[in-house]
């Protein structure tokens, strides 16, 4: 007696779908990883509706013996105000959008930086720090 074995078709699994679905979850993961930045730290951070990037119009840069420094040249603290103003309102009269970009050193006091900060408010002037993102860890 000849048994004969049956011979049963080969199962497949059908991946059409599941292709899709790879490709699906590769383009989240790529996109998620590119957002997600792990050399970040959390810090409450101010809003802004619009590009928060500013003209350099006025540079005042503080070095680390807190000299002030008005574009290159140096202005005494007590005449921040008046030199700031004399440039500020020059710039106003040809329609430019007027902001002071503040250079600080690392080493300088928070109580000079305040001083040009407090001088920006009393003009009406948006002040902007100049910060290094290089080495930021």
């Amino acid at each position: 007696m000849r048994l004969r074995k049956k011979h049963r078709g080969e199962s497949e699994v059908f991946t059409d779908a599941l292709n899709d679905i790879l490709f699906i979850l590769l383009m989240f993961f790529l996109i998620v990883s590119t957002l997600a930045n792990p050399n970040v730290r959390k810090a409450s951070l101010p809003k802004a509706k619009s590009n928060t990037r500013s003209k350099q119009t006025v540079v005042v840069t503080i070095d680390n013996t807190n000299r002030f420094y008005v574009g290159s040249k140096p202005v005494d603290p007590l005449m921040m105000d008046s030199t700031l103003s004399q440039i500020i309102n020059s710039k106003r009269t040809s329609g430019e959008e007027v902001s002071i970009v503040i250079n600080a050193d690392r080493n300088a006091t928070i109580e000079s930086f305040a001083a040009v900060l407090r001088a920006a408010d009393r003009l009406g002037v948006k002040a902007v720090m100049s910060v290094d993102k290089k080495g930021v860890e």
